[in-house]
């Protein structure tokens, strides 16, 4: 094992740390392991609260700032954060007009935002909850009931976040996030397995001259294992996987996302792939994202995510936003 860290224990702690460091419109606090936008609470705005298992970055910390995220909670690599990060991080954001949690469907994740909500609606802070599960792939995995949640809450930040920010009611913004959770869909490809900290040796063994479709973001199985395909041949199945779950009747935002360690020069060529594949089946693509933004630490492959988008949800994607991960428009 190479990494650049000083020990499995400390890698989350010194992240932050350097996160902290990096980035002085966020408070970062490495103790408690919350990351929360310098201007929060920000009068009458909707506070946009979401975490999970750090590995997977830039979601959910590299997403905090205007127009996206009010706070995020990272866990442990590839574990749930406690509630008691989450209810610091809705007491942080929270102006009075109530906290909106987006939570990946992950059972941990789950269970402890749930928690988290009962707590802090006793501290008196409204709290409503929506719920991500993109990924096409699989029914039920190791680690959730239902299908998981993957690169589709990027869609779901962002434009929750665009609505927040232009002061729309608690209710509004939840209805957003949930149209906007149900019209995704993603899939994902694993070349090669992540290498947790603590593990120090990949998570499973995949086999030169084999990839795995359908991988979840913690090295989950997919649905199955097949020699080494071509771009375009990886294209054809994920699209093909995502759109006998989907069918758009307008046009579609794209995320092609890395998982880690495919660089961009593959990234870019798979989704000039991807937009072919999406074209031949007449599939309008409004807006293409690609990049590494929903990540499993060193994982080689790349997952597509597709959100059919209304006129409203188009123009709340332009919508400016400046974050460590995702900055645009100003």
């Amino acid at each position: 094992m190479k990494m650049l860290i000083n020990g499995a224990e400390r890698v989350v702690d010194d992240a932050l740390r350097g996160m902290a460091a990096a980035h002085p419109e966020l408070v970062v606090d490495a103790e408690n392991r919350v990351v929360v936008r310098r201007d929060a609470p920000v009068a009458g705005k909707v506070g946009l609260v979401s975490g999970g298992g750090s590995g997977h970055e830039p979601l959910h910390g590299g997403f905090v700032g205007p127009g996206m995220l009010d706070a995020a909670c990272p866990g442990e690599v590839f574990t749930s954060p406690v509630p008691d990060q989450m209810v610091r991080a809705a007491a942080a954001v929270h102006s009075g007009a109530g906290v909106l949690f987006v939570v990946k469907n992950y059972t941990g994740d789950v269970l402890n935002f749930d928690m988290a909500a009962e707590l802090a609606e006793e501290d008196g802070i409204e709290v409503a909850k929506v719920l991500v599960r993109d990924d096409v792939a699989v029914t039920d995995s190791l680690f959730t009931a239902g299908r998981r949640g993957t690169g589709g809450t990027l869609f779901v930040e962002k434009l929750a976040g665009a609505a927040a920010e232009e002061g729309a009611p608690l209710a509004r913004v939840t209805d957003v996030a949930r149209r906007v959770a149900d019209a995704s869909r993603s899939f994902g490809v694993a070349l090669g397995a992540p290498t947790t900290p603590a593990k120090g040796s990949p998570t499973f063994d995949l086999p030169l001259g084999e990839l795995e479709l359908g991988i979840g973001i913690h090295g989950e199985p997919g649905r199955e294992r097949r020699a080494m395909m071509t771009a375009g041949e990886i294209a054809e199945a994920s699209v093909g996987a995502i759109l006998d779950d989907l069918t758009p009747t307008g046009p579609v935002l794209l995320l092609v996302n890395g998982m880690g360690a495919t660089p961009l020069l593959e990234l870019y060529g798979f989704g000039g792939e991807v937009i072919r594949v999406l074209r031949e089946r007449r599939v309008e693509v409004a807006r293409t994202l690609v990049g590494n933004y929903v990540t499993s630490l060193d994982m080689a492959g790349c997952s597509v995510t597709l959100c059919q988008v209304d006129e409203e949800l188009l123009r709340l994607w332009d919508a400016p936003v400046v974050t460590p991960g995702l900055r645009w428009g100003r």
